[in-house]
């Protein structure tokens, strides 16, 4: 499971038990990148408030197809293949189209997005691109062509915070040697008005 200890779903106590019931799946599943977090349960209650606002809350803009696309994306740039693995499914079901889904994953693969995309969404992509690789050489310039398209300011942050949040969990998984070992992917909150409902189906 990873290269540290973790305490499963069973053993757990205390703090611990009342955070997993909190956030467990089916058959009591703790997915692996939270269940990291075992011995430093605050991290984990970090960790799912960040997720939870950042990706599934009401107020976001975009849909949920596209933030886990862009999380899918970020995931594959840095070789981080669990979170690649479980946000891949999570937007396959979030589209609900299995052959959009298979087509995207194709061209993120192939690095040939500029194929599929539109101009919107490929400076979008571009945007993760830079933030993910080369972070301190992103400028005003790059925001203005993202308005230049027609997003927001309200729109780049929130695509900044799903990009950022997966650089910070991909390094949590790739740091500690988490896998996808005995797990269901795909799962995610669904109750996106409620910041505290965080339990995966």
């Amino acid at each position: 499971m990873s290269w540290i200890k973790v305490i499963p779903f069973e053993d757990a106590t205390g703090k611990l038990k009342s955070i997993y019931n909190k956030i467990k799946g089916p058959n009591n599943q703790i997915d692996n990148v939270l269940s990291i977090h075992s011995l430093r349960p605050h991290t984990l209650v970090g960790h799912m408030s960040l997720y939870k606002n950042v990706l599934h809350h009401s107020n976001n803009t975009f849909p949920n197809w596209f933030l886990e696309f862009l999380g899918t994306y970020t995931s594959f740039i840095n070789n981080c293949y669990y979170c690649y693995k479980h946000h891949y499914e999570g937007m396959k079901r979030f589209l609900n189209d299995s052959e959009k889904a298979k087509e995207l994953k194709l061209h993120v693969e192939s690095d040939s997005l500029d194929d599929i995309l539109n101009l919107k969404e490929l400076c979008i992509i571009n945007y993760a691109k830079k933030l993910t690789l080369k972070a301190n050489s992103i400028t005003i310039n790059d925001i203005e062509q993202l308005k230049h398209y027609g997003l927001s300011d309200g729109e780049i942050l929130e695509i900044n915070q799903v990009v950022a949040y997966f650089n910070y969990a991909n390094r949590t998984v790739l740091g500690l040697g988490v896998n996808t070992d005995n797990e269901i992917l795909g799962l995610s909150p669904k109750n996106k008005d409620d910041e505290s409902s965080w339990n995966h189906t």
